[in-house]
């Protein structure tokens, strides 16, 4: 009877270390809004520390600020708008407001903002760290920023009651680096509603079937480079669309467009979000993932859950998650990803066949409300 009571006592949690929500500008903020939205429906106070500074891909894309989002408190700390300091001083602000604030646990986002979490666990808070990444091997951060990860990512480990990883791999280095276990919790994926293509099909002319699709952060890590250098030398009339914005990586998009500027196949749509974002994932022939570093992508799982045929780099966090469901092809090597890509554009016999697998086998194997479950046992240990 106590037992039961304890389980179903609401907690009151903050949650930092995202950049804002509700918005897509990176995978935590999605991660972050899927376990709140829920943990406030089963009754918890969940109070949200939103960063106060502009969207990652442009001011055009800044929201209004609420007070108050599907029974989640949204508060807004300071930022120091700039590449690098963004992260640094919105983590610090907020750690600040949650050591002071009465709460029963504060869950941190990401490496780098670990570094203040022994702050609210100096106050006698339950501290929990989700690492969506070895973030520090992103190749965006300069010396000062790579520095601070690592400082957050000993921080987590020293003073952390929990820390979450997405996958294996990752737990593998914490065991192996620190001698510190961790919990393998994975991210979750919604079903979605298929759409026609309407919206991309007047702003870029794209129809059903007829383009390859990468959907993701411009950043260096997502192998972007590969896929168009691949595409390139490969024989079809299908389109390749990169679609999504730069995050503190102007310069790398840039670069990006330069390589594709010589092939008129070759589609930038800048961000994404909404009617287009769905639209996208809905008509793709293919869609590409050719990381080179993941955490757990969550525009992967979503592309599944659309039901596309992948195509993916073989690192353990993206192998591990579409096991035989997807083509996969060797990390880095733009050979195996031009032959992978010109065959699956021969062969539609065998694309429709994981098109036909994809969204009943990951919506089954990754549920957001599992997830939810697992979180709060460790919120309550």
């Amino acid at each position: 009877m106590n037992k039961r009571k304890i389980n179903t006592f609401p907690l009151k949690i903050a949650v930092l270390g995202h950049k804002t929500i509700p918005s897509r500008q990176g995978g935590i903020e999605i991660v972050v809004e899927e376990l709140t939205v829920r943990m406030a429906k089963l009754g918890h106070k969940i109070t949200v520390y939103n960063r106060n500074g502009h969207h990652v891909s442009g001011k055009e894309f800044d929201e209004k600020k609420l007070k108050e989002y599907k029974g989640i408190r949204m508060k807004y700390v300071p930022t120091i708008d700039k590449k690098g300091l963004a992260a640094m001083s919105a983590s610090f602000f907020a750690a600040v407001a949650a050591a002071f604030g009465k709460y029963d646990v504060v869950h941190f986002h990401a490496e780098g903002p670990c570094a203040m979490l022994w702050l609210p666990k100096l106050f006698g808070k339950r501290c929990i760290a989700t690492i969506h990444g070895l973030d520090h091997q992103r190749a965006k951060w300069g010396k000062l920023a790579s520095t601070y990860i690592m400082l957050g990512e000993k921080c987590a480990v020293k003073f952390a009651d929990e820390i979450i990883v997405l996958s294996e791999g990752v737990q593998n280095y914490f065991k192996e680096t620190y001698g510190r276990d961790t919990k393998f919790i994975p991210n979750g994926v919604n079903r979605p509603v298929i759409r026609k293509a309407e919206l991309i099909d007047k702003k870029f002319g794209l129809k059903k079937d007829d383009y390859i699709l990468f959907l993701g952060r411009l950043v260096p890590e997502k192998g972007i480079t590969y896929l168009i250098e691949g595409f390139k030398n490969v024989k079809t009339d299908k389109k390749l669309v990169i679609a999504g914005g730069s995050s503190d990586t102007d310069e790398f998009a840039n670069q990006l467009k330069e390589m594709a500027k010589d092939d008129d196949r070759i589609i930038f749509t800048g961000f994404v979000q909404g009617q287009l974002l769905d639209e996208l994932y809905s008509n793709a022939y293919i869609y590409s993932l050719p990381s080179d570093l993941e955490g757990m992508s969550l525009s992967l799982l979503e592309a599944m859950s659309y039901g596309n045929c992948c195509l993916v780099s073989d690192i353990d966090e993206c192998a591990s998650v579409v096991e035989d469901k997807a083509i996969i092809f060797k990390k880095s090597n733009v050979a195996d990803l031009q032959s992978k890509l010109q065959e699956a554009c021969e062969d539609a016999q065998q694309v429709q066949k994981y098109k036909d697998e994809a969204a009943g086998y990951i919506c089954e194997k990754y549920n957001w409300d599992d997830v939810v479950e697992r979180t709060l046992e460790l919120y309550r240990r």
